[in-house]
Parts: C-alpha cells; structure tokens; sequence
C-alpha cells in the first residue's frame, strides 16, 4: 500500500503531466486548419477507390496499428469498411525487409509492394527524422501517393519531404505522441461523416 508521501508524489506527478497534455492541447488550436487538410485528403483518397498506408515505430507504430483500425471496421459509428493498412503489423515482411535490405527499407518496400498512385500515406514520427520513414516518403513520391506526416518538435526533415505535415508544438516525446493520436481520432471522426 502507497504511503501518503509516495501518493502525494505520485498525485503531483499526474497533475504536471495533466497540465503538459492540456498546454500542448491547447496550442493545438492554431493547427485545426492543418488537421482538416489531412482529413480531406485521407476522404479524397478512400472517396476515389484509393487506399491509406500507416507507418511509424514504437508507439507510433502502435498508433498506425490503430487508425488503421478505425478505418478498416469503424470508429464510432457503422459505415463502409475502408481500405487502410498499417506497414507495422506484418513480422515477415518487416524482418526480412530489415534483415535482406537494411532496416532503413522495411516500410519503403512495403510502399513499392502495396502502395498505388492516388493512396495516401501516413507517416508518423515524433522527431521528424526516422530513417524509414523517410524512405517511405520517397517511395510513395516515386510512385505518386500523397504523403502526409505526423511529427512534433522542429518538423524534422520529414515537414520538408511530406506533402503536408502538421508538427506537434511540443519537444515531449509523449505529449506529442498523446496528440498524434487525439489528431489521429479527428481524421476518423471525419471519415465517418464523410462516408455515414
């Protein structure tokens, strides 16, 4: 059982953290604009047949598992299934990527093998910088997908590859994680008023 000092510090704790998401959150506000784009692009491409490609690693790979998700079976009310695959989930395909062609390529060759003109991908990354997400991103421009990218602190070089790109305002790994998904749910509420 906690004692009351332990409970406190761990109250505490919670509480700057509440006030870091809720900070962060807030600044959020400036980019609606930025958040409606991805959303129309993401409709565009699903209204005209074409299909969304999530990637990211660690968390961001969890939250690419997820939107991906949404979209497939729903997210808050029922509608068409979707086309979206997140480039996270196949181990095969990953490891072999990484092992027979350096781990820099285990979302590009994914791109090259399922990626078709007028899809959309999703890239995820808090830093900006993750090296396969980036070649992902070149990729999908050699095969004429529209790339869009979640990142937080400066951009990265992933603000200047994506065709658009909203940058958490934050440094926090996981502040900018929290809103990559709150973001994330935006896009979907989206999908499901455009196609309910």
């Amino acid at each position: 059982m906690a004692t009351d000092n332990s409970a406190g510090a761990s109250e505490a704790l919670f509480e700057n953290i509440l006030a870091e998401h809720l900070a962060v959150a807030t600044r959020l506000r400036a980019l609606a604009p930025v958040v409606t784009s991805l959303a129309e692009e993401i409709c565009a491409a699903l209204k005209r047949g074409n299909k969304a490609l999530f990637c990211g690693n660690g968390g961001s790979a969890a939250d690419s598992q997820h939107l991906a998700a949404e979209l497939v079976v729903k997210f808050s009310k029922d509608r068409i299934a979707l086309p979206a695959i997140a480039l996270t989930t196949d181990t095969s395909a990953l490891t072999a990527a990484a092992n027979d062609l350096g781990a820099e390529m285990m979302f590009a060759r994914q791109v090259a093998a399922l990626g078709a003109k007028g899809d959309v991908l999703v890239g995820l990354t808090t830093s900006g910088n993750s090296p396969n997400v980036l070649a992902a991103f070149q990729e999908a421009r050699r095969r004429g997908l529209t790339v869009l990218c979640l990142t937080g602190g400066a951009g990265g070089r992933a603000k200047d590859e994506a065709d658009l790109c909203l940058v958490v305002p934050s440094e926090n790994v996981a502040r900018i994680q929290e809103m990559h998904i709150l973001i994330g749910h935006a896009i979907c509420a989206a999908v499901d008023a455009a196609f309910g």
